[in-house]
């Protein structure tokens, strides 16, 4: 059983339900070009816990990430990363996977894998070996000396996953992973991604415009609305197998979408 959504103010504080936070975002808000694209965004995500965020374009689902990976500063507020000094960049130390793959056409798919390895100073001979140990794992082992334009896209995005996993940062932000691809290779992406991703020592953010997936992968949904960019509600998702591919025809499955939907949908009619 679900429990029901939750509604809130954007100054709620912790999301955390009691876990042990490895990401923490408190009060943050942030304005481009006089307009408030955030206000007072509070939430954090606890180590083994993936959490999604869904709403309308234009809340500012991604300025936050891009906000959490050190991309962008927050004009006010905190974001902390356990284990992390407060004054240190959480550039490098945040593992940020994007709807583009942002493959480098120019390397093979191994080369591709270990950027992140090497950026953090590992060597070519020790990334490329963890590469290989994670290879089979995302169906890539008979492609790695390939290059990009080689693959299909649904093959390039488990290549970014790959990529995104390997520095082994305690945080993994998910920027609309399968955003662009088609219905069937999605809804495959997101059962393997369920059967490889280790939960257990990371927090996980992910944004989507999808609520199906955001249900399916998530155990916890925010929703977000815009002008300036808040967290509304909160619905806590518990079901019985996720990887069960009949799961999102169940009843459980069923009414925490229409609840979701039924959040976006009134907040939509508010603006």
């Amino acid at each position: 059983m679900n429990s029901a959504p939750r509604q809130t103010s954007a100054q709620a504080g912790n999301y955390a339900g009691g876990t042990s936070a490895l990401l923490t975002v408190s009060g943050v808000g942030f304005d481009y070009e006089d307009s408030a694209i955030l206000g007072g965004i509070d939430l954090s995500v606890g180590q083994g816990e993936f959490v999604a965020l869904v709403g309308p374009s234009g809340c500012g689902k991604s300025t936050l990430l891009n906000l959490i990976s050190g991309v962008l500063t927050p004009e006010s507020g905190q974001i902390s990363i356990a284990g992390l000094d407060g004054q240190s960049s959480r550039l490098g130390r945040v593992s940020y996977m994007q709807q583009d793959d942002l493959l480098l056409p120019w390397r093979t798919i191994e080369q591709n894998g270990r950027l992140g390895l090497e950026l953090h100073g590992v060597s070519n001979a020790e990334s490329g070996r963890l590469v290989r140990e994670l290879a089979d794992s995302f169906g890539l082992a008979d492609v790695l000396d390939s290059m990009p334009w080689q693959l299909s896209g649904g093959m390039r995005q488990r290549v970014a996953l790959l990529r995104a996993l390997l520095p082994d940062n305690r945080v993994l932000l998910l920027d609309e992973p399968f955003g662009a691809l088609d219905a069937i290779t999605r809804g495959a992406l997101q059962q393997w991604m369920l059967n490889v991703l280790d939960r257990a020592s990371k927090a996980v953010l992910l944004v989507t415009h999808d609520v199906e997936e955001a249900v399916l992968l998530a155990d916890r949904v925010l929703v977000m609305a815009p002008n300036p960019g808040r967290i509304v509600a909160e619905t806590t998702v518990k079901l019985e197998d996720r990887t069960d591919p009949e799961v999102t025809t169940s009843a459980s499955f069923v009414a925490i979408k229409r609840q979701i939907r039924q959040l976006l949908n009134d907040r939509v009619a508010t603006l």
